[in-house]
Order: structure tokens, then sequence, then C-alpha cells
């Protein structure tokens, strides 16, 4: 474990190397408890370095066996090796000499699952961040790109599968029963994203033909038996590639593209060049086993890291502060890919609901940071919704503000122009401004501010001068080391729709850049005068959430009304809905405060069940628009002294109503989409098994409720169904007779796969009350648990403090206690880990007094008893 050395590192301070390693020589000699590691480095001092500089090299709990300089030892004083660091002096004043370093490293014991380790009998390293540095002594930053060559060998029957980056040179056999093989990346590479595995698999085998007529061998390697499960994860990976030399006319560059699953992963996946390391969970599907969700995961995170070849690998980042130029840019590429294999519409609201349900906290909250962070003290702990999701949207952005073409054609130039390097974000908005001749300096903070803007808007329509006016305004909150904050580029899509549900023209307009339905906003105020509107129009606003901003609308509710059964933009559509859900619950949980019951509005249960008949409309959209904003959703709209119950027994009631107004249809509907046996993970069919998984929770409520949820589980013919059935009679019945059944019969059918048991726990963590401390509590005791499994770990204590509000924050406290000494266990093994845990209580300055102060107790008991810099770092930016 790397403890906290409190040291900043900052964007400013950012320097060149004075070395290079142009080539890299790495000899694998594999061993559980003693590999033996050699590295052949090339080293070229930086032009105008003086030949007295040493050379200064990154280690993490590291032994030098031994150093070579040019082929011989290395005298005594011309190195100081720490476990931490290697310095060399008097090297040769020569431009290029080779530095062979030996180290000894022990896979088997390496928890912490970074570097080399070993997982269910399988060697598997994880180099990004600063992973690399756990092998072998290196420049680990990810501007030193070397061309790598790797011998690995291995006892033959222990692991006859031996794979690394780049394409395969040679193999053959070697004296007592051990192999190797040789691997060449041609492709100059940061260490970050080097790769190794060996072990005892079985492979599922395809090929690919690219654009240009090569022929490209594929390979997704899983354990003995589990085969069958990998032909959809084959399938999306052959699309992706497709799909990316289509749009973006990115084809791909290796003989060879593997894929390697494994159980033991700190991360979703990994895009080593050429071989990616993925969490199984995000490779193992069938319908017995995945849900629609896990499908669709899979589809995307197996197209985001096929993506990372071109964003990410052949054009790499400067430095980590850069993270977003690979990561946001990829998710947005994800993003586009799902929306073309999918339903756009559907994608673009889950899209925003998982930017607001994890992104949106983050900038509203102590950990607050820009896309581009200008600082960090562990870099771990910036693999946030920021910098993936909200940089996502950054890209996104610049599409919307310079168009389709010119985004094409700024993104072509970005490829030519920077292939083989490592880039700036600089350098991403240059080739944008060169292609389209526009000034993106403003725009370009949104890549170095944090928080989230607020649009507010009102407006007046004068009939006699058919004028319609628009004041709008933008603000931005103060963030943590962020007081005074410039004015945004918001480009706010929007239109005028009419009492006939379709967009008004209009004439000319005055007070803003209006172009191709966008106000572009750049200053604080705008008056913004639209002449020969027809009629008043209900204002839709940020169509296809074009800015990620929270708005603030002065509008008749009439509207609101309006515009969630006719506006032509799905995704306003949904919001306006969605809106009138949260407004609704808002009021019913200041009722539930003042010891009242909640009253809703007869037109809300009127308006859902016009949705849910609406067959014009998706399956799947109409069940994204049918599900109430979650507890933590409200919350965040609230923003202080929350009362978790409050909100809870808003939300019920609110859920009833929506029920008991609509019993007959959501039933008639239940049973007309009835399961017919034939499966498939497609798009439509998903939708319409989420429609009835959402119906089946709103029927749970209602007179017997528990018997057609039991019903359901006893009879569904996959994994989808069945865990909705199993999650309906959990929350909906706990305790009941159904419920119990129903759990020890998933636990009986499923007890041997880990992935589907994650799934149990996960339910279960998630059910609310004050008795969901005591269930966790005994889960942790389970046989299918384990405190050094990554996936179980958020399966179980993920999800209970991130899902279930009411029972991890309970009024005692005892629930922040326990999970204090869940997270100080896990720091033990695997810091990185405990650390993504510990942000569950990133928003507890939000929660009532009492809360707040137990919740403030535990995190100061969590700092105090830290060791690792990545728990510190996060806890005490949670604190500060």
């Amino acid at each position: 474990m790397r403890t906290d050395t409190g040291q900043v590192f900052r964007l400013e301070d950012y320097r060149p190397s004075d070395y290079l390693i142009p080539e890299t020589d790495l000899t694998f000699r594999l061993s559980p408890d003693a590999t033996q590691v050699t590295a052949v480095l090339t080293m070229e001092r930086r032009e105008g370095v003086a030949a007295d500089v040493p050379l200064v090299l990154d280690g993490d709990g590291l032994g030098l066996a031994a150093l070579k300089i040019d082929g011989k030892e290395a005298a005594s004083g011309a190195y100081e090796a720490t476990p931490d660091r290697l310095t060399v002096t008097g090297l040769p004043a020569t431009g290029r000499f080779k530095l062979t370093i030996e180290t000894v490293v022990a896979p088997s014991r390496n928890e912490a699952l970074m570097g080399l380790y070993r997982s269910s009998g399988v060697y598997c390293t994880q180099c990004e961040a600063e992973g690399f540095r756990r092998i072998t002594y290196f420049l680990d930053r990810p501007d030193v790109l070397s061309v790598y060559t790797v011998r690995i060998e291995a006892d033959a029957s222990e692991a006859p599968l031996l794979l690394s980056n780049g394409n395969p040179v040679e193999r053959g056999q070697l004296e007592d029963g051990r192999h190797f093989a040789v691997w060449h990346d041609p492709f100059p590479k940061p260490s970050y994203l080097f790769a190794l595995v060996a072990g005892d698999l079985g492979k599922v085998e395809d090929s690919f033909v690219t654009m240009s007529g090569r022929k490209v061998d594929l390979g997704i390697y899983v354990e003995h038996g589990k085969e069958k499960l990998a032909g959809f994860a084959m399938d999306s990976l052959k699309r992706s590639m497709k799909w990316d030399e289509e749009v973006f006319g990115r084809e791909y560059d290796l003989d060879v593209f593997n894929i390697v699953a494994v159980s033991d992963f700190n991360m979703g996946a990994m895009e080593n060049k050429g071989l990616n390391v993925f969490n199984d969970k995000y490779v193992l599907a069938d319908r017995e086993t995945a849900t629609d969700a896990d499908f669709a995961n899979i589809e995307a995170i197996i197209a985001h890291e096929y993506f990372h070849n071109w964003t990410g690998n052949r054009i790499t980042c400067r430095d980590w502060f850069q993270l977003c130029l690979k990561e946001g840019l990829t998710v947005y590429r994800d993003h586009e890919f799902s929306a073309d294999q999918r339903s756009r519409a559907v994608k673009r609201i889950a899209e925003v609901r998982t930017l607001r349900a994890h992104q949106f906290p983050e900038d509203q909250g102590p950990l607050a940071h820009p896309v581009r962070p200008r600082r960090y003290r562990e870099i771990n702990n910036f693999y946030t919704a920021t910098v993936y999701e909200k940089g996502s949207e950054v890209v996104r952005m610049i599409r919307t503000v310079l168009g389709a073409e010119a985004f094409r054609k700024g993104m072509d130039l970005y490829f030519e122009r920077h292939d083989g390097q490592a880039a700036t974000i600089e350098d991403f908005l240059k080739v944008f401004e060169d292609a389209s001749g526009q000034d993106l300096s403003q725009f370009s903070l949104w890549y170095n501010q944090a928080g989230t803007p607020n649009v507010s808007v009102s407006s007046t329509y004068d009939a006699a001068a058919r004028e319609l006016v628009l004041e709008i305004e933008q603000s931005l909150p103060p963030t943590p080391s962020e007081s005074r904050k410039r004015l945004m580029h918001i480009p706010l899509a929007f239109g005028l729709v009419g009492r006939e549900g379709k967009d008004l023209s209009h004439g000319a307009v005055e007070g803003a850049t209006v172009e191709d339905g966008i106000i572009h906003l750049r200053k604080r105020r705008h008056t913004v005068r639209f002449s020969g509107v027809s009629e008043r129009p209900a204002l839709s606003l940020n169509r296809g959430f074009s800015a990620p901003v929270t708005l603030s609308v002065e509008q008749k509710q009439a509207d609101q009304i309006f515009l969630a059964g006719h506006d032509s933009d799905p995704f306003s559509r949904w919001q306006a809905f969605n809106t009138l859900l949260t407004d609704a619950l808002i009021d019913a949980f200041r009722s539930v405060l003042g010891g009242k019951e909640p009253r809703f509005a007869p037109w809300l249960g009127e308006t859902a069940g016009r949705i849910a008949a609406d067959e014009a409309l998706e399956p799947a959209y109409r069940a994204l628009a049918l599900a109430l904003p979650g507890e933590a959703d409200i919350a965040r709209e609230i923003g202080k002294g929350i009362d978790p119950d409050a909100i809870f027994k808003a939300r019920e009631a609110l859920a009833h109503t929506l029920a008991s107004a609509n019993r007959h249809l959501f039933g008639d509907l239940y049973h007309g989409l009835g399961d017919n046996g034939d499966f498939s993970p497609d798009a439509a069919s998903a939708g319409r098994r989420a429609l009835r998984n959402g119906l089946l929770d709103y029927l749970a409520l209602l007179p017997g409720g528990a018997k057609l949820a039991s019903a359901h589980f006893h009879g569904a013919t996959n994994m989808t169904d069945r865990a909705a059935a199993l999650a309906v009679l959990a929350q909906r019945h706990a305790g009941s007779a159904e419920a119990t059944e129903a759990l020890a019969a998933f636990e009986r059918a499923y007890s041997h796969d880990p992935l589907v048991m994650d799934k149990w726990f996960q339910i279960q963590a998630a059910v609310p009350g004050p008795q969901a401390l005591e269930t966790v509590r005994a889960l942790c005791g389970h046989p299918g648990f384990s405190m050094t499994n990554p996936n179980r770990l958020r399966a179980l204590i993920g999800s209970f403090s991130s899902a279930n509000q009411t029972g991890f924050h309970r009024t005692d406290g005892k629930a922040y206690r326990f999970f204090t000494d869940i997270v100080l266990e896990t720091e033990k093994r695997n810091p990185q880990l405990a650390a993504r845990l510990a942000t569950g209580l990133r928003s507890w300055r939000s929660l009532e007094p009492a809360r707040q102060a137990r919740a403030r107790a535990a995190l100061l008991s969590m700092a105090a008893a830290a060791q690792s810099a990545d728990l510190k770092d996060i806890v005490e930016r949670t604190l500060a």
C-alpha cells in the first residue's frame, strides 16, 4: 500500500522528462511468489539536457535485484535504489545507452490489483494510472512513449496461454516443462497501456476484415466452460470495429485484437493496446444470467475500450491532467455508437439520468473539480463522473456549436495531426478552431471551471406585436478552490411549441446569436427578442440536453403538462413530465416534514396513464417516463436539510397514487406485454421488458401485488424478468412469504455463479428501512461474499451506501460506523477500491443536522485511521 506523501501535483508544474525511452524490452519469468522481471531500456537524453543530470525512475514497493549500464554492472556508488525510486548518476555522455533493470515481484500476494497480480490462477496486469512502476523502475508517465517487445516465460501446464500487447512474434518450448512467447507492439505507447496475461483460459475466435481489406484475428479469453457466454461480446466488438470505420474513418492497425475476462478487477475494463483486459461482468452474458442492462453495458464497454485504440492509444495524454482527452472523448464515441445501435432518444435520456445521478452531485459537493483538474494528490481518485460523463458532454457541445460537418473535419484533423503523440486539451480544441474558423477560447472554460451552470429563463409574449421576449441569465456557483467564475459559452437548444404541438416559426432575432435552433449564451444576461411569433408558445428549452446545466424556467404548469404530451423533442417531452413529478415530490416531502399526508393532483395520474397508453412512443421510452425520480435525485433538487425518511414516504405516496389511478390500464398493459418465451437482447425486446417490469413495480403496490410479483418471478424465462421481480418482492414486500421464498430460490439456482449472485447481494442491500444494516451485516458473512473481490464489495457495500438512502442514512449513525469499518478494512488490501467506496459520503453536508453530525464523525474517524494516499485524499477533500 502506497502511503500518503502529501505531495500535490499541479498542472502548471508540468515539464517534459529529462530522458526518453524509445525502446523497451521486457522479459517475465512468471512464478506466483517470485516473478523475475528483466527490463532492457534504450534510454535517450532529451536534447538540451546536460550529461550530469541524473536519471530518476519511478517505483512502487520494488526491490532492485540488479542494474547494468550498457551491459556492465553499475557501480554501487552510481545509483540509489529505494522501493519508490531509482536514481542513476554518471551515465554515458553519448546520445543513447541501455539500462538493464532486474526486479522480483510476487503476483499472488498483490491484493491491490495494480501492477502484475494473479487472479483465479491467471496472471494479469493493470497499469493505469501508475501500476507499471509496481513491475519495474520506469519513467511511468503518459508522455514517455516506447516501442515494446515482451518475452513471457511460464510453466506450460500452469499457463499455456501467454499474451501481451501487439502482434505475436515467436513461441517455443524451454526446459523443465516451461515455454515462452514473444510479442511486439510496433506503435509507441506509454507504460500505462502495457499488458500481460498468462494462464489457462478458453477462447472464442472470430475475425474481422478492415475497410482496407486486412484480416484481423479476434480472440476473447474466458474461464473454461464459459465460452458460450462470450458470443454477445464478440458480436459487439465486430459491430464497434465496423462503426468506427464508417463514422470516424478509424481502421484497426494490428494483426490481432484480444480481450481477456478476469473476475478480480478494480475497473470495468482497460484499453491496453491490442489486449483489452475486462472485468468479466462486462463480457459474460446469456438470457439466463444477464439482464438487458448487462447486455447494453457489455455492448457499450466493449465499444468504449475498442474506440480507445485511436482516442487514448494512438493519441494519448501528455499528462494525467488531460485524462478527459481520452476518457471524455471516448465516452462520447461510445454513447454515439450505442445511440446508433439502439434508440437515440432512450439512450440520451439514460445518459442524462446517469449524469445527474453521479456527476451533478460531484459538481455540487466537496469533491467538485473541473473536467480537466488543475491539481491532484492521487490520480486514481480522478477517474470520476466529471472526467468521463461531463467530459463527454463537453465534446457533444463542440459538435453542437460547430455543426456535424465541421466537427468531423476537426476530428479528422486531430487524428492526422496528433497520431503517435501525447496531446493536450489545447491541441484538441485547436483542431476544431482550425477546421471551423471559430474561436473556442470562451468555450474552453467548460474544461477549466468546476460546477454546474444554472440558466434561468422568463418570458413575455406580446400578441399584438407577435413578439416573444426571453430574459435569460447564467450563473455558476462557487466550488472548492474556485470562488470567482467566468462566463461560459452555453449552447441552449430550444423550440417554440404551438397549441397544435408543432414548433412555431419565427422572424428576426435580437439579443443573442441564434443558429439552427440554438441560442448561444455568452454573456451573463441576454434579452432575446423573437419577432413574427404567431401565438404564445410553450417554451421547450435545452432540447436534447444540449448543455449540462440546471434550468430554472418561469413557466405555467399547464405549459409543462402540454409539453409532456406534445413536445416533438423526445428528451424535452420526458423532461417536462419528470419535472412535474419532481415538483410534486418536493411538495410532498415538505408535507411529510410538516406532519401532513401528501396529496397529489389528479392530472398527475391522468398524464401518467396517457404516456403509458401512447403506442406511438417506444416501450423503453414509456418505461423511462413512468419511472419516478430516485430518492437521491429528489435530495439533489431539495439541496439542504435532507431527511431521507421523508423523501421515501413522499415517493411511496406518489407511487401508490399513480398505481391506484391507473390500476386497470397498467394491468391490461402489463398482461398484454406478457413474456412469450422468445428472448433477444435487441433494443425493441428489451424495451418491452422494461415497460412490463416498470408496470409490475406499480402493480405490486396494489392488493394482490405480492402474488403477482411472485408469479412473475417463477414464470420468468430470462434474468431480466427474474431479477426485476425479485427486486419488486424484496423492496415492496420485504419479509413476506413470497419475498423470502423468491430470495431463497434465487440463491439455490445461482449460488455457483458469482456474477449472478452479485445481483442477489445488490437487491437485498437496496431494500429500504433501518433494518437494512442488519441485513447487510449478515450478508457480509455469506459464503458467497468476499472482501477481496471488487465486484462483491461494490454489489453489497456500494449498493447499500448509494442506493439505500433510508438504510444507509439511518438516524442513529450506526450504518456510518459500519461503513467506516468496511472502508478501512478494504484499504488494507486495496486502497483504490476503498477510496471509491468512501465517496458514498460525499453528500453528507446536504443532510439534516443530526445525520450530518454523525456522518461528519464517521468521516473524521476514517480520516484519522486512513493510511493510503487514495483514501486520505478522498476523505480529506470530502471534509474540507
